[in-house]
């Protein structure tokens, strides 16, 4: 409760910059997608105790934006995100569905930054075709930061995402009568190529 809390304050808080920044600015909307580089966090085997990193792998994303503002601006999207993270050839998948709320600033033509908490929830994860869905916390709160270059209604933004703190899930395995614990906090870039419709 107390992450849902935080959560609406630095959201509300994000908003209103945005909203006051905009001012009489025309509001925009459109889609974007592109790929994901990165993984998530550690891996316990409970049968080895053995504790393992991941190797980063490509992911995807598909989802929508909203921009109000110009030189300072507010944008909110809504992105479908899959992810994939390779432990020992034992691949972990991720479907999820991120809301960030990113503050932008105009640094020169065509040019800005920008940054903003990223709301996540959890679809599903599966490892080893094991199905996971004990994750400690399906909805969290991460963060974004990033460059973008806009071209009319063509833009190209590269960004880092990071989750604040870990996200453990534990599952038994095969033949295995203890639980092994994966961390899914991502840890990734992300590039995207977005549309204004």
């Amino acid at each position: 409760m107390n992450n849902l809390k935080r959560l609406i304050i630095t959201s509300a808080f994000f908003a209103l910059v945005g909203f006051t920044a905009s001012g009489q600015n025309p509001i925009s909307y459109g889609i974007k997608g592109g790929l994901n580089y990165g993984a998530t966090g550690e891996y316990f085997d409970a049968l080895s105790f053995n504790r393992s990193n991941p190797d980063k792998n490509i992911g995807y994303h598909i989802g929508v934006f909203g921009k109000m503002g110009d030189e300072i601006y507010l944008r909110p999207e809504f992105v479908y995100t899959a992810i994939k993270s390779d432990y020992d050839n034992a691949e972990f998948n991720v479907r999820k569905i991120d809301v960030p709320i990113l503050v932008g600033v105009q640094l020169i033509d065509h040019l800005s930054v920008f940054a903003g908490p990223a709301m996540q929830f959890i679809l599903d994860s599966d490892f080893r075709g094991i199905d996971i869905d004990n994750i400690r916390h399906k909805f969290r709160v991460g963060f974004n930061f990033g460059i973008a270059v806009n071209f009319d209604t063509i833009g190209i933004d590269l960004r880092y995402e990071r989750g604040f703190d870990n996200n453990e899930a534990s599952f038994k395995e095969e033949n295995q009568g203890r639980y092994s614990r994966i961390d899914t906090k991502p840890n990734h870039l992300i590039l995207s190529v977005s549309l204004t419709l």
